[in-house]
């Protein structure tokens, strides 16, 4: 059994789209649940959500991590998979990681992201991101990994620690304590569709540029309410 983690808030308008993807996957749908955790939407978020998802339910911990750490609570798979609401996935993506955890040695894998927004000015971005990624990991330096595209073996991930509630930067902390248990790896096919509309909102060199501040410098996410955003 997977378990796919889904954290959402007020994402009326996108999580159909994501979950209809998560539903129509190569893998048997009885292979996995999905679980989608909500942050207290004022749409219809749940409602659509309970569409397609086993369980639906509100977060008591806080933030995104916060939320993904109660989902991997309630969760029976013996691999937590995380993503986001607003991101699409390819129908063989669940198989893809099933057929990478076959090695008893993966404690965690991930991959790269696509635009779903197109645009040329998008896909340069996720180009030198994705760069970014594989050459981190093959030098061992950075393992440059995404709460939308992220699969953990459960115990491994349990002893880790789960994910440290934190304004920004959660889902590339787990990474190095996951290291520690086991096998990291980076598959290069295991693509999501990821969002740029955050990006294109706010600019995306200043939203890069406040991401890495709040990481490096101890989380002052007040300072441009980094988390408190209304996204169109």
């Amino acid at each position: 059994m997977i378990s796919v983690i889904v954290p959402s808030f007020n994402e009326e308008e996108r999580i159909d789209g994501c979950l209809y993807s998560l539903s129509h996957q190569t893998l048997p749908r009885d292979c996995y649940e999905i679980i989608v955790v909500d942050g207290g939407s004022k749409d219809k978020t749940r409602e659509i959500a309970e569409k397609y998802a086993d369980t639906v339910f509100i977060q008591t911990s806080p933030k995104v991590g916060g939320a993904r750490n109660d989902g991997a609570g309630k969760a029976k798979g013996e691999i937590l998979v995380t993503t986001d609401a607003d991101t699409y996935l390819p129908p063989d993506w669940l198989e893809r990681i099933e057929q990478g955890f076959t090695d008893p040695n993966v404690v965690m894998i991930y991959g790269p992201v696509r635009p779903i927004e197109r645009t040329l000015k998008n896909r340069f971005y996720l180009f030198l991101a994705n760069t970014f990624a594989g050459i981190g990991y093959l030098t061992g330096t950075v393992l440059f990994t995404l709460g939308c595209n992220s699969a953990f073996r459960r115990d491994a991930f349990m002893r880790a620690g789960m994910y440290r509630v934190s304004d920004a930067g959660d889902d590339l902390e787990v990474a190095h304590r996951m290291k520690r248990l086991g096998k990291i790896k980076f598959d290069r096919r295991l693509w999501v569709g990821f969002s740029m509309r955050r990006y294109d909102q706010f600019g995306a060199l200043k939203s890069v540029y406040e991401w890495f501040y709040i990481v490096f410098h101890g989380g002052d996410a007040d300072k441009y309410s980094y988390t408190r955003r209304e996204y169109r």
